[in-house]
């Protein structure tokens, strides 16, 4: 059985078409190698030029590497290949036959296997040589590019106590966000990060299926992946309808100024394709450094988010204390859960049980300090326009209890962490799947 450290991280997140040149699995210190993807299947065509280098990490092995700084590649002794094929996937054996190498095999003394432990990300494994594979002759320059990666910190001796498993990537966690969003248990923006909305999503996936799964076992989650959708990032294309908006300068605080605009549009293409893919901003800005996202034509690394769950829900659970929504059918059979904010000290949500009156779209919102909250010097009522950064976001679900509603939200990043003014708040696009399964009599629980 292999450990975590096998994982791979980011590598096992790579994108686009996978590729095979025949050079970089030819015969190495005497064994006949192959060059397989990162589920272990031959490589068998050729990359475009320019879109893929060799690393060679500190013990003198070879991973192929794309534009991304992923490995979607590596070379392994072809009996090991025609062994391990065998072993691999939902306790099924490839056909070898289908899956025939194209290289004559050379057998190695079993001692000599490599582990796949050792293929570790980058950033926690050790030293690697960055070559750039020349397209024409499959040379590498005579001078590589010697990259070191920093030591894994070391927990402190005084408290073996607190020892953990081993750190999670940003690339394993958002895998893991990619798979739990594609599958109706959101974790709220994906961000890399392991916080509480993921453990929420995991503890729904388990009320759902009776599955524990581990957040280190990216294997599994990866190869979920790749059989449900495609891995977990993917390219896009910005448009000329994506860069041209319309969008706002900015989003005033203050609700009387609000209500002065035409609509509360986004603020940038970054805003919008963050929300578009589910994404935190920070984190789509950081998977595309240096990237300028106002041009039609850029291709940029986002997410690649599922289809919306379908089907018909009869019943809305508002858990306060987990901070979560959840959806079941006439069977009682969970069917979505979100990460949500839920009221406040000061303005609670209501208890017992309400139901949905009616669904709204790009809804405007009425601010009345009369019967809702009193927001800074504001004493009038004030139409809102609508729009996804408004007060409700872009959905409106509303309640029997007047005033009250599941809406979406202008800062999704805050969902779960924050108050709300009583009404029960989620993503926009969590807000939005919810729409659709929904209709007037619905019931919604609300429990302390």
């Amino acid at each position: 059985m292999t450990t975590p450290r096998f994982r791979f991280a980011a590598a096992l997140l790579a994108v686009g078409v996978l590729a095979t040149p025949q050079a970089f699995a030819a015969p190495l210190d005497g064994q006949r190698m192959v060059l397989v993807d990162t589920d272990g299947r031959l490589m068998r065509e050729i990359p475009e030029a320019g879109s893929v280098r060799i690393v060679i990490d500190n013990q003198g092995r070879r991973l192929l590497v794309d534009n991304w700084n992923q490995v979607i590649g590596f070379e392994v002794p072809a009996w090991q290949y025609r062994d391990q094929a065998g072993q691999r996937g939902n306790g099924r054996r490839f056909d070898r036959q289908a899956e025939a190498s194209p290289f004559p095999e050379r057998p190695l003394p079993p001692r000599e296997r490599f582990q796949r432990d050792d293929f570790a990300s980058t950033p926690s494994g050790a030293g690697i040589e960055r070559r750039d594979l020349n397209p024409m002759t499959g040379t590498v320059p005579a001078t590589p590019e010697v990259i070191e990666a920093p030591a894994p910190e070391t927990p402190p001796a005084a408290k073996p106590q607190q020892a953990k498993g081993p750190a999670l990537s940003k690339a394993q966690v958002a895998a893991l966000q990619v798979f739990l969003d594609r599958n109706g248990v959101s974790p709220g923006v994906i961000d890399g990060r392991m916080g509480s909305n993921v453990t929420k999503a995991l503890d729904a996936w388990f009320e759902e299926t009776g599955e524990r799964i581990d957040p280190a076992d990216t294997d599994l989650i990866v190869s979920r992946l790749a059989a449900g959708g495609g891995l977990a990032f993917t390219t896009y294309t910005i448009t000329a309808e994506d860069a041209a908006g319309p969008f706002i300068a900015s989003i005033p605080s203050d609700y009387a100024e609000k209500a002065q605009l035409e609509r509360l549009s986004y603020t940038s293409t970054v805003e919008m394709l963050a929300e578009r893919f589910h994404m935190d901003e920070d984190y789509l800005k950081a998977l595309n450094p240096g990237v300028d996202f106002t041009l039609p034509g850029v291709q940029i690394k986002v997410v690649g988010i599922g289809e919306e769950k379908t089907g018909v829900v009869t019943r809305i659970v508002a858990d306060k204390a987990r901070k979560q929504v959840r959806t079941y059918d006439a069977s009682g059979k969970l069917v979505t859960a979100y990460p949500a904010t839920i009221g406040s000290s000061d303005t609670p949500s209501p208890s017992g049980e309400v139901t949905v009156e009616r669904v709204a779209r790009n809804p405007g919102y009425t601010y009345n300090p009369k019967i809702n909250f009193k927001q800074g010097d504001n004493d009038k009522i004030l139409q809102v326009p609508p729009g996804p950064n408004g007060p409700v976001g872009s959905i409106w679900i509303a309640l029997s209890k007047p005033t009250y509603g599941i809406h979406g939200t202008p800062d999704p990043s805050t969902i779960g962490k924050t108050a709300s003014h009583g009404c029960v708040r989620l993503t926009n696009w969590d807000a939005a799947e919810l729409a659709g399964l929904v209709a007037p009599g619905v019931t919604v629980s609300f429990i302390d």
